[in-house]
């Protein structure tokens, strides 16, 4: 058991936690979340003992284990890929390496024997002598070939570190196991495998994500940071969602009985529930949302931003034309012979292995980038909005948010003032948080700033690529939902799968030896047997 006492922290005049008290039981999964800002990686810092907090204390029983996501990518080049998996358990990994420095003494002593006979029954113990192939079965199961599990880390592709890293968390089956992101840089085949390993995980597990398909399918419950406080509320994160909005619509009607609240709110988790049994995820965790208290349930201070995207005028049928479209750099091909032609109204998830063949591919069709060969048309009466990955070359000029989408109004100007302000306040920079300067942005004001643009514009072709790098599960849930609700058409790459499950009616794959063009659902697509048979032979 892991539990937290009087804790408090405070950055300046900053309040992040106010006397905290929480505990966190063995067999269940908690989702920490909370608003950008909020304190969720903080949070997670003082569980683990990297930060102290300025009050209060953190206690883990006696004799238990605390396993990390490391976020340091770089943090093990030192060492062996098998050697890092076995750090995961430093206790087990500096038992080996005292046994294994006695062993290569050259005046090996009678004292050095009985020390090592001592160290070897703690070894045997944490079961040691299985640790190397736990850890290549780990390797293995994460998709890690077994000719680079004694190679140097820092000769690893940093997607392969990301998953050598999360298998050393998971090591050793440990007590508490705590995780920041942890589905960051991994393919959706290794989410699903992590969703399996945590559902059938027995000890605690306290995860942040900004995923809401993981946060769904392995929470039991719900852990919220609001008003510097911290209380779990029992099931996943779209319950949560969903009965903290109808608790907040409820507090608006005074008038309404108590009564009828109650029976309102009991309705709701009798349906909610239902819905999840029959979920293919249903885990005997999940039956937990059951025995949901309606007291539990509490209107949230959480702000949605309101992304609404208008058409400045309707496309025609003709939307954009590709023929042959290639790019390869310094010998390597990022995508060839890509051909199709994108029809009015689709919402297309564009996907690849490479996630920079599809910032290339989107680079090439917005004309920031000249491609090697093939062509694209964009048909004369399509308007596109562009959302790129990377957006850091917009935030260069020292100037305040209102200047800074200034630039792209074409508002008159007694009026521009107030049109401008209007699409930044949808995305809550209201008042003098319209006046701070594009330089000092977080990551997720950068993107609801280059919303704000994209709205204004009201364009009819959207061309959107990983839209839920940096911003909090508000502002995700928020968009995934304009996407929906959007009556033009729409380029979108996504590693969030509800996203994809939710907005996407076609699917195209670039490869460097073409494409596959499919109108399966999102959630068919990637165990469909022809699918991967076909992505086999393209990427050879």
């Amino acid at each position: 058991m892991l539990s937290v006492s009087n804790l408090s922290l405070q950055f300046g005049k900053r309040i992040l936690f106010d006397e905290v008290n929480i505990t966190f039981s063995p067999g269940n999964c908690y989702g920490i979340i909370g608003a950008n800002g909020a304190g969720k990686s903080t949070f997670l810092k003082i569980l683990s003992k990297d930060l102290e907090a300025n009050t209060g204390s953190v206690f883990l029983e006696p004799g238990k284990r605390l396993s990390v996501l490391e976020q340091n990518h770089n943090r093990y080049d030192e060492n062996t890929v098998i050697e890092t998996i076995i750090l995961g358990n430093q206790k087990l990994f500096d038992l080996k390496s005292e046994i294994d420095s006695i062993y290569a003494k050259e005046d090996f002593s009678d004292k050095d024997a009985d020390r090592v006979g001592e160290l070897q029954v703690s070894f045997e113990e944490m079961n040691g002598w299985n640790a190397e192939a736990d850890a290549a079965i780990l390797l293995s199961s994460l998709g890690i070939k077994e000719d680079v599990h004694h190679n140097q880390m820092s000769d690893l592709d940093q997607k392969v570190k990301v998953k050598v890293l999360l298998a050393q968390c998971l090591f050793g089956n440990p007590d508490v196991l705590i995780m920041d992101e942890p589905t960051n840089d991994l393919d959706y085949n290794t989410v699903e495998w992590l969703t399996n390993f945590i559902n059938e995980f027995e000890n605690t597990v306290i995860v942040v994500s900004h995923d809401r398909f993981f946060l769904d399918a392995v929470c039991t419950h719900t852990s919220d940071i609001d008003f510097s406080k911290i209380n779990h509320f029992s099931g996943n994160y779209t319950f949560w969602q969903q009965s903290s909005q109808l608790a907040a619509r409820q507090k608006l009607q005074q008038n309404k009985k108590s009564e009828d609240k109650k029976k309102e709110l009991q309705e709701f988790i009798s349906r909610f529930s239902a819905n999840v049994a029959k979920s293919k995820q249903a885990t005997a965790r999940k039956k937990m949302i059951q025995k949901l208290n309606i007291e539990e349930i509490r209107p949230s201070s959480r702000r949605y931003p309101a992304i609404i995207f208008d058409q400045d005028r309707d496309a025609g049928d003709q939307i954009l034309e590709l023929k042959s479209l290639s790019y390869e750099k310094d010998g390597e091909i990022y995508f060839k012979d890509i051909s199709f032609n994108l029809n009015k109204g689709e919402k297309v998830l564009i996907v690849s292995k490479n996630s920079r063949s599809i910032n290339l591919f989107y680079d090439c069709i917005s004309g920031s980038l000249d491609q090697t060969s093939g062509t694209y048309n964009w048909g004369v009466t399509t308007s596109s909005g562009y959302l790129p990955m990377d957006n850091h070359s917009h935030f260069d000029k020292k100037i305040s948010l209102v200047d800074w989408l200034r630039q792209w109004s074409n508002n008159d100007e007694e009026r521009e003032e107030l049109f401008i302000r209007s699409f930044l306040g949808r995305m809550l920079f209201g008042g003098d948080e319209a006046l701070k300067s594009c330089t000092v942005l977080s990551g997720g004001e950068k993107v609801r700033c280059m919303l704000s643009k994209i709205m204004m514009g009201k364009p009819n072709v959207l061309l959107i690529d990983e839209p839920t790098n940096h911003l909090d599960l508000e502002a995700i849930t928020a968009f995934n939902n304009s996407l929906i609700n959007f009556k033009g058409t729409v380029l979108l790459s996504t590693n969030d799968r509800a996203f994809a499950q939710s907005v996407a009616n076609r699917i195209i794959e670039i490869t460097p030896n073409g494409i596959i063009d499919s109108y399966l659902p999102f959630n068919e697509y990637i165990v469909n047997e022809k699918v991967l048979s076909s992505r086999e032979k393209l990427y050879k």
